[in-house]
C-alpha cells in the first residue's frame, strides 16, 4: 500500500510563489510507485486547498480561476487518522475527506517555514518532513541561530539587532551603527529568505534607505559588517542532528554585491517560466581547493546538527578574500527547489532525496512515540479551590 504524502506549499509569506514552484517540482519527482501526492495549495490567507489543478504550474497564472475549481480543506485528527476535510462543512450527509499518511512542506519565509506551521502539524498530530518547531525557529531567526552557532564553535560575522523602537529615531539608529560597524554594512531582515529586504549600504543615503526597506519585511533587523571582497559558497545537508551528509558545493552568480532575488527567481527565467534556485546561474562544483571544500562540508554538517535540523537544509557561507576567512552566513531549513540540483552531483537523484527526506521524518516519529509525554496522576481528583481564594498548586 502506498504511502500518501500531503505536499503542502505556498501560505502568508512574501516568498509564496517561490514555494509554490518548488512545491510542484517536488510533485513532478516524487516516486509514484512508493508514494500516492495529494498537492495542498496554501492560499496567502493559509486555506488550504485541493483538487486536479492544484499540481499544475499553468494553473497558478490565474489563482482566482484555480480556486474556484478546487476544494478548500481543513485538517482534522479523528480517532489517530489525519484527513483533509472539505471546508465548510455539510450539514447533512457524510463528509468525506483525504486520507493522508505524512505532511511534506515545502514551503518558505515567515509564518511557514519559520516553526509556526510545523507547530501546527504537530499539533494536528501528522508525521512531517522537515525540522521540527524549535529547529525552524531557531533557523528562521537570523540573529539566535548566530548565538547559537557561536556557542559551537561556527565563525559567524558580528552583528547589531535592531527594533522598532529604535527605528522610531532614525537619526540616531544611523548614528549608532556607523558608530558600531562603519561601513559598508549589510541591512538584513531578522527572519526573511530569498534575499528579500537585504541590501549593501555604502554610506549613509544608502544606509537609510536599506534600513527603510528592511523594516517593511521585519520588526526586527539585522546589520553587520559587509565583505568587500565576497565569495558565496552554498552546500546542502541531508539527514537529521544524530547523522548527517554532505552535498556537492556551490557558488551563485549575480549581478550586485549580494544575490538578489531578482538572480534567484526572475533572471533565470530568460523569457521563460522561472525554475525556482534550480535555474540560477552558478558553478557546480564551485571552483576550490580540496580542502577548503572538505572544510565547507565539514562545517556544513556541523551547523546542521549543532541547529537539530531534519531533511534537507541548505547553508550559504562567505568567504571573505582579503583575510583568506570563511564564515556560516544563514541556513535555509526549507532551501528552494530543496536544493536536488546540489545532489545529483553526488549520486542522489531528485527522486531519492525526496524518499530520504520522507523516511527521516518518519525515522522521527518513531523516536518520538518511545518517549513519555504523559503519566498517570490522580491529581485533578483531590484538587480544590476551597473557597473564594482558591487554592495553591
Amino acid at each position: 500500500m502506498k504511502t500518501r504524502v500531503a505536499m503542502m506549499f505556498g501560505g502568508k509569506s512574501v516568498e509564496h510563489e517561490v514555494s509554490v514552484i518548488s512545491g510542484i517540482q517536488a510533485i513532478l519527482n516524487m516516486d509514484t510507485d512508493k508514494y500516492e501526492v495529494i498537492p495542498v495549495y496554501m492560499t496567502k490567507n493559509n486555506e488550504m486547498y485541493i483538487g486536479e489543478e492544484v499540481g499544475k504550474i499553468e494553473s497558478y497564472k490565474n489563482i482566482p480561476e484555480l480556486l474556484h475549481k478546487s476544494q478548500r480543506v481543513m485538517m482534522i485528527n479523528e480517532s489517530g487518522k489525519v484527513q483533509l476535510i472539505p471546508f465548510p462543512l455539510k450539514k447533512f450527509g457524510k463528509n468525506r475527506g483525504v486520507e493522508i499518511d505524512v505532511a511534506f512542506p515545502v514551503v518558505h519565509g515567515t509564518n511557514v517555514e519559520d516553526g509556526a506551521f510545523q507547530g501546527y502539524l504537530k499539533t494536528v498530530g501528522i508525521p512531517f518532513v522537515g525540522c521540527d518547531v524549535t529547529a525552524s525557529a531557531v533557523g528562521m531567526d537570523k540573529y539566535i541561530m548566530k548565538a547559537i552557532l557561536k556557542e559551537s564553535g561556527v565563525p559567524v560575522l558580528d552583528a547589531q539587532l535592531y527594533t522598532l523602537s529604535d527605528y522610531a529615531d532614525m537619526d540616531a539608529l544611523l548614528d549608532k551603527i556607523e558608530n558600531k560597524l562603519g561601513y559598508p554594512v549589510i541591512v538584513k531582515p531578522v527572519n526573511l529568505g530569498s534575499s528579500v529586504g537585504i541590501s549593501v549600504a555604502k554610506n549613509r543615503i544608502e544606509l537609510a534607505n536599506s534600513v527603510d526597506d528592511a523594516f517593511r519585511y521585519a520588526t526586527k533587523v539585522l546589520v553587520e559588517h559587509a565583505i568587500s571582497r565576497l565569495r558565496e559558497i552554498n552546500c546542502s545537508v541531508l539527514g537529521d542532528e544524530n547523522e548527517a551528509i554532505a552535498s556537492e558545493c556551490e557558488e551563485p552568480l549575480h549581478s550586485k554585491d549580494i544575490l538578489s532575488y531578482e538572480d534567484k527567481y526572475v533572471s533565470n527565467g530568460k523569457g521563460g517560466a522561472s525554475k525556482g534556485m534550480a535555474g540560477v546561474s552558478r558553478k557546480i562544483p564551485a571552483q576550490l581547493t580540496p580542502e577548503r571544500r572538505e572544510e565547507i562540508r565539514e562545517l556544513a554538517v556541523r551547523s546542521f546538527r549543532a541547529l537539530g535540523c531534519n531533511g534537507v537544509s541548505r547553508i550559504d557561507f562567505m568567504i571573505d578574500e582579503e583575510h583568506d576567512k570563511l564564515y556560516f552566513n544563514e541556513i535555509n531549513t526549507i532551501p528552494g527547489s530543496l536544493a536536488f540540483y546540489l545532489w545529483e552531483p553526488v549520486g542522489i537523484p531528485y527522486k531519492e532525496l525526496l524518499d530520504r527526506m520522507i523516511q527521516l521524518a518518519l525515522k522521527r516519529v518513531r523516536t518520538e512515540e518511545s518517549i513519555i509525554f504523559t503519566f498517570d496522576t490522580n491529581i485533578l481528583n483531590s484538587a480544590s479551590f476551597g473557597g473564594s481564594k482558591g487554592a495553591k498548586l
